[in-house]
């Protein structure tokens, strides 16, 4: 139990430096990301209408319950912009802090201990193929949402390239960690 354990703690540590990097230290983070043209009176007309509730909201809206919802959808969308909004009412905004880095940090961690645990489950030998292993686990995981997202919402191209070069590269980074921690199994 404890070198899985200490594989996914040494893992969670690449992965949040590498994750740091990625969005400090190079354009990455940005990517697919724009800002409002004549941002005021958006950011004005928003308050003026969702005021303090904070939510991810789908515009424009229909009723899925509907025996038309459909229908209503695909009429609305010709005549209507549409998209996904996640609002903060001002001072509730989420900020680089050290809550959000350490929510962060143990998120990735907590990645890296299942990858590690899942690693530690099989009889793979060699360092690269667990590497290898840890890797795969990745692309499952670069794949899950940011692909969804894409399809289904609309995200930039950009965006979902980069999130899920930066998902992958972080499940390497572990692996390459995990690997050299987690030691070849007993034959």
């Amino acid at each position: 139990m404890r070198s899985w354990f200490v594989a996914g703690i040494a893992g969670g540590i690449v992965m949040f430096i590498w994750t740091s990097i990625a969005h400090v230290a190079t354009p990455l983070g940005q990517m697919g990301i724009s800002q409002i043209p004549n941002e005021a009176p958006v950011l004005s007309a928003m308050h003026d209408s969702m005021g303090d509730k904070p939510g991810l909201y789908f515009f424009p809206w229909v009723d899925m319950n509907s025996k038309t919802a459909m229908a209503d959808e695909a009429a609305k969308m010709k005549t209507n912009p549409s998209g996904l909004l996640i609002y903060h009412p001002p001072g509730r905004g989420i900020e680089m802090m050290a809550p959000t880095m350490g929510m962060e940090f143990v998120k990735e961690v907590i990645c890296a201990m299942i990858a590690a645990f899942l690693l530690s489950m099989t009889m793979i030998g060699g360092y690269t193929a667990r590497v290898g292993f840890v890797t795969m686990i990745g692309v499952a995981a670069a794949l899950t949402t940011n692909a969804s997202y894409w399809i289904w919402y609309g995200f930039p191209t950009s965006y979902t390239v980069a999130y899920a070069f930066i998902d992958f590269v972080s499940y390497v980074v572990a692996g390459l960690a995990i690997a050299a921690v987690l030691r070849k199994p007993a034959a």
